[in-house]
C-alpha cells in the first residue's frame, strides 16, 4: 500500500486547518473588539502583513488591534469604525491573504525561482496575485497554484521543499503590492522551456532568467 511522506502528510493537515478557518469566516468574521480566536489571529495577521499591526499575534482583538484597524480603514477610504464589516472584510481580503496561503506562496516562489535574484522571486509572488484576481484563473490563491499544469515545480514535486526565509520576505513584498512584472500572468525560462506557447501572448519585462508575459 502506498503512503504519503510524513512532510506531505503534516502540510495537507495544517492546510486543510487553514482552509477550514478560511470557509468558516464566511462573508466577515472580525464583529467588534473584544473577543479572542484564531479569526482574530488571521486579522492581525493580514494587517501586520500590510504594516498597521506591529504586535505578536495573540488572537486577543483589544485596543492595539481595534488600532491598527481604523488606520487601516482610514487609509482606505473605508469608515474607521474598528469593526470588520463587509466592505472591510471584502478589501482585507483584496490586499492580503491568510497565513496558510503565504507559505504556499513561498514554497512556489522557492521552488520556482530560488537561483533568481529578489526581485525576480517577487515576480513569481505577483503573477500569483495577478492570477487570483484574473478572471482567467481561480479566485483563490490555492486553487491557483494547484490548478492542472500551472506551475512546473507543483508537477515534479519540487513545490515540496522546504522555503527559506529569503521566499517568505519575496512572498511578502508581493502581498504589500510589490509587482515589478507589469501585471504579467505568465513566466517561462527560455533556457529551460522550448514550449512555444508564449508566441501568442503580449511580452512585459525579463527579470533575470524569466520572461513575463499577459
Amino acid at each position: 500500500m502506498y503512503k504519503l511522506p510524513t512532510l506531505l502528510v503534516l502540510f495537507l493537515i495544517i492546510t486543510t486547518a487553514f482552509v477550514s478557518t478560511e470557509a468558516a469566516a464566511g462573508p466577515y468574521p472580525y464583529q467588534k473588539p473584544g473577543s479572542k480566536d484564531p479569526l482574530t489571529e488571521d486579522l492581525q495577521f493580514r494587517l501586520q502583513t500590510l504594516g498597521y499591526f506591529n504586535g505578536p499575534i495573540t488572537g486577543n482583538f483589544g485596543n492595539i488591534t481595534t488600532g491598527a484597524l481604523k488606520r487601516f480603514q482610514k487609509y482606505n477610504g473605508l469608515v474607521p469604525d474598528g469593526v470588520v464589516g463587509p466592505m472591510t472584510w471584502r478589501k482585507l481580503k483584496k490586499l492580503t491573504v491568510y497565513r496558510g496561503e503565504l507559505s504556499m506562496m513561498a514554497r512556489v516562489i522557492y521552488s520556482e525561482a530560488r537561483g533568481e535574484s529578489f526581485k525576480g522571486q517577487v515576480a513569481v509572488g505577483a503573477v500569483i496575485l495577478n492570477r487570483r484576481l484574473s478572471p482567467l484563473f481561480p479566485n483563490t490563491i490555492r486553487s491557483v497554484i494547484f490548478e492542472p499544469k500551472a506551475f512546473s515545480a507543483v508537477n515534479d514535486g519540487q513545490y515540496w521543499l522546504l522555503p527559506d526565509q529569503t521566499a517568505f520576505q519575496a512572498a511578502r513584498a508581493a502581498i504589500k503590492g510589490w509587482d515589478p512584472t507589469g501585471n504579467a500572468l505568465f513566466y517561462y525560462n527560455p533556457k529551460v522551456s522550448k514550449s512555444s506557447w508564449f508566441k501568442t501572448l503580449s511580452f512585459t519585462k525579463q527579470i533575470g532568467n524569466h520572461q513575463f508575459y499577459v
